[in-house]
C-alpha cells in the first residue's frame, strides 16, 4: 500500500492526521458506519510504516498493529487502546446488532475483550447476546484502569465473567480518562490536606469561618450567573449550601432546592421543564442563538433518575468523590432540567457530593464558587468541551416562543460524556480553595480576633466599630488615614492611635 492510495487518508472530518494512515478503532467504526457523532478527543490510526507518534488529538500506531477489517476487530482494538467510550459503543452496537458479537464470542468464548463487549451490549440495554458455547476465562474488569478511572469495588457478572466497575448505570455514566494530573491529585490526597488544615483550627474560629465561606460562596455563585442577589436571598442560599450532603440526592430534592433558589416565580416555571431549553442568546428578531442545547423535556425524568443512581452507585462502589462530583455537577448542567437556577444548583451539587461522600469534614465549606469565579475563562472552556461538540450533532428548530425544539432522539448525548476535563478543572479549583482560600480566611479570622482582644485592652469601643477599624486599617495597609482621624475615629488620642497601629501590625503579621 502506498501513500497515494485513496484508502490512506490524511484527514478525517475536521481533523488533520499527522501522517498518511488508516483509521482504526472508534474512528474507523464512525467512518465505516457513517455515524454522525461526537469524535473522541484523540483519534487512533495505523500508519503505512512502522511510525509511532502521539499528538494532542491523534495516536499513530505502526503498521503491524492493524487489527483487521471487521467491526469486531475494531471494537476490540478500541477497548485495548482507547478505553471505554459508552456513547460510541452504544451507537455502533445499535447499528450492527448482536450477530457479529455472537459469532465472535462463539469462536473465542474465553476472550476477555469479547466478553467485555458482550457485557456492554447488554449493560447498555441493547438486548441479549446468546453465545453458542459456555463462557470461560478469568474475570475481567469492565473498565480497564490503564485507560480510565473505575470504582474501587466491583460487582461480578457471572454471565460474562466480567467485574462491573462502572460508577453509574446506562442512564447516566460519564467516565474519566487516566491522566498524570489526576494521578498527582490522588497521590497528594487533597482530602487529607483539608483534614489537617481543619484539625489545626480552634472550633469557634472554624464555625465562624464556615458561616463566612458559605455566604461568600453563595454570593460568588450568583455572580457567576451575573446576578446581584439581595442580602436575604444570598443568606438563604448560603443556608442551603450549609446543609449540603445531609440527605441523599433525589429528583424531588432537586426540585425543592430550585424552589428555595428562585425568589420570584411569576415569570419562571418551577419544577422540571415541560418545553425545550438552551443556553445562549436571541437574535434581534427573537431567533435562538444557542451555545448549548438542553436535554429534551421527554428525557428529563429518566436522566435525572440516572444522575441520582450515579450518586448511590459511585458511593457504594467506592468511586473517587471528586470524580463523582465533577460527573454529577457538570452532567446536571448539561441536562439543564429547569428553566432557571441550573447553574447555581450545578455548583451546589459539588458541595453536596463532597460532603455526602466524606471528602470534607462535617461543618466544613470549601469556597468552590469563589475559586471558579476567579477562573471564569477556564470554567467556560471546560463547559464547552461537551457543549460545542453537541451543537454539531443535535438538530433543532426554533419555536414561536423563541425556544428550541430538538429533532430526533438525542438522549444518549446526555447519558454519558468524557468528564476528564471537568475532573481536572474541579481538582484544580479545590486545590486552590484548600491551599489558599481556606487558610487565608482562617488566618483572617484569627488576626481579627487577636486585634479585637488587643483593642479591648487599649480603649472601650463597640465591636461594630472595632470591626470597622480593622477593615479600614487593612485597606490602608495598617495606617490611619486623615479621614479616619477626622471622622470615624476622631475621639482617639495620639497615644491610642499609636498603640492600635502596633496591635494591628502584630495581629496581621502572618496574614
Amino acid at each position: 500500500m502506498t501513500e497515494n492510495e485513496p484508502n490512506v487518508p490524511t484527514t478525517f472530518r475536521t481533523r488533520t492526521l499527522p501522517v498518511p494512515s488508516r483509521l482504526a478503532g472508534y474512528a474507523r467504526l464512525i467512518d465505516s458506519h457513517g455515524l454522525r457523532t461526537i469524535l473522541p478527543y484523540r483519534l487512533h490510526v495505523v500508519a503505512t510504516t512502522n511510525t509511532r507518534l502521539k499528538t494532542v488529538d491523534c495516536v499513530v500506531h505502526p503498521a503491524p498493529r492493524w487489527p483487521g477489517e471487521t467491526t469486531v476487530d475494531h471494537l476490540v482494538f478500541a477497548l485495548k487502546n482507547e478505553g471505554v467510550n459508552l456513547l460510541l459503543l452504544k451507537q455502533i452496537m445499535q447499528k450492527v446488532g448482536p450477530g457479529d458479537l455472537e459469532k465472535a464470542i462463539g469462536q473465542k468464548p474465553t476472550s476477555a475483550y469479547l466478553r467485555r463487549l458482550c457485557f456492554f451490549y447488554e449493560w447498555l440495554g441493547l438486548g441479549t447476546i446468546s453465545p453458542p458455547l459456555p463462557i470461560g476465562g478469568n474475570y475481567a474488569d469492565a473498565v480497564d484502569t490503564k485507560h480510565q478511572y473505575a470504582t474501587a469495588r466491583s460487582v461480578n457478572v457471572s454471565r460474562w465473567r466480567v467485574r462491573d466497575n462502572l460508577p453509574g448505570s446506562s442512564a447516566f455514566c460519564p467516565l474519566v480518562s487516566r491522566t498524570s494530573r489526576i494521578d498527582r491529585y490522588f497521590a497528594e490526597d487533597l482530602a487529607a490536606r483539608v483534614q489537617r488544615t481543619i484539625n489545626a483550627i480552634p472550633e469557634d474560629i472554624l464555625r465562624r469561618a464556615a458561616a463566612f465561606l458559605m455566604l461568600n460562596d453563595s454570593k460568588a455563585s450568583f455572580e457567576i450567573e451575573r446576578e446581584r442577589p439581595s442580602k436575604d436571598r444570598a443568606q438563604r442560599w448560603a443556608a442551603v449550601i450549609g446543609r449540603a450532603g445531609e440527605t441523599a440526592l433525589s429528583v424531588q430534592s432537586l426540585v425543592e432546592m430550585q424552589r428555595n433558589l428562585i425568589e420570584d416565580d411569576r415569570f419562571v416555571q418551577l419544577g422540571i421543564r415541560t418545553e425545550g431549553g438552551f443556553v445562549g442568546e436571541h437574535s434581534p428578531v427573537g431567533e435562538p442563538r444557542p451555545d448549548h442545547i438542553s436535554a429534551p423535556p421527554e428525557s428529563l425524568s429518566y436522566l435525572l433518575e440516572g444522575l441520582v443512581d450515579f450518586e448511590r452507585l459511585s458511593s457504594e462502589k467506592g468511586y473517587d468523590p471528586v470524580l463523582t462530583a465533577a460527573s454529577i455537577a457538570f452532567g446536571f448542567v448539561y441536562i439543564h432540567p429547569f428553566e432557571d437556577g441550573n447553574g447555581r444548583l450545578h455548583r451546589y451539587l459539588i458541595h453536596h457530593v463532597l460532603a455526602r461522600q466524606g471528602f470534607l469534614p462535617d461543618g466544613t465549606v470549601i469556597p468552590i464558587s469563589v475559586a471558579i469565579l476567579e477562573d471564569l475563562l477556564g470554567y467556560r472552556s471546560t463547559l464547552e468541551t461537551v457543549s460545542r461538540p453537541m451543537l454539531t450533532v443535535i438538530d433543532w428548530r426554533s419555536t414561536a416562543k423563541g425556544n428550541v425544539e430538538v429533532i430526533g432522539d438525542v438522549r444518549h448525548y446526555y447519558e454519558t460524556f468524557d468528564a476528564t476535563p471537568h475532573a481536572e478543572f474541579l481538582y484544580a479549583k479545590l486545590e486552590r480553595a484548600v491551599d489558599v482560600m481556606l487558610p487565608d480566611e482562617l488566618r483572617f479570622l484569627s488576626s481579627r480576633d487577636a486585634f479585637h482582644r488587643a483593642v479591648g485592652k487599649i480603649v472601650d469601643m463597640p465591636e461594630r466599630l472595632v470591626d470597622l477599624l480593622y477593615h479600614m486599617l487593612r485597606q490602608n495597609e495598617g495606617t490611619f488615614s486623615r479621614r479616619m482621624r477626622q471622622r470615624e475615629f476622631e475621639s482617639l488620642t495620639d497615644d491610642e492611635v499609636e498603640e492600635i497601629g502596633a496591635a494591628f501590625a502584630e495581629a496581621t503579621a502572618d496574614t
